[in-house]
């Protein structure tokens, strides 16, 4: 493997566990009133790991094949606890494909984080089982297929709640 992609799945492998660490412990109850903050935060930043890999050629496996892991952890205690969490924000309305589906659907922000994870989650155990080639493939593929969407999605949400949270009050602010 070359060492620009050497480089970038040590990148990818970083930010995808600073995602799923981030993620648990504001599902854990950290981050007080700053939630939406914190994890619109944590969502640009694995969004720009995702940016990088579809701005990179593609990653071919050898024999085009993805070779076995197991099953993937089970992350439906991280999402029923981000549903408690957000509450009333967690489900919003999106556009799934401008270009194709312009239809609006409905989202919960605490399916997209951890459809994320999870894909994050399945291209860390390759990374740590020494395979950082069939990472990349595995992020590359699934940013493409599933969490780049889901992540877009999550921060377009956010970046909505954030922003009604800041511009409501100073407008409620001008009025009095």
């Amino acid at each position: 493997m070359s060492d620009h992609w050497s480089a970038l799945a040590e990148e990818t492998a970083g930010h995808a566990q600073d995602f799923v660490d981030g993620l648990t412990r504001v599902a854990c109850g950290e981050g007080g009133d700053a939630i939406w903050s914190l994890l619109l935060v944590e969502v640009a930043q694995v969004s720009l790991a995702g940016a990088k890999l579809g701005a990179s050629k593609d990653v071919i496996l050898s024999g085009n094949h993805e070779p076995a892991i197991g099953e993937d952890p089970d992350l439906d205690g991280v999402r029923t606890a981000l549903t408690e969490r957000l509450g009333a924000v967690d489900d919003y309305a999106e556009v799934f494909d401008p270009y194709k589906d312009t239809s609006v659907t409905p989202y919960r922000l605490s399916d997209d984080l951890t459809a994320v994870a999870a894909d994050l989650i399945h291209g860390l155990r390759h990374f740590r089982a020494g395979r950082p080639h069939e990472a990349l493939w595995w992020w590359q593929y699934s940013y493409f297929n599933t969490w780049g969407n889901h992540a877009g999605a999550a921060m377009r949400a956010l970046q909505a709640l954030a922003a009604h949270t800041r511009l409501d009050v100073a407008e409620e602010a001008l009025s009095t």
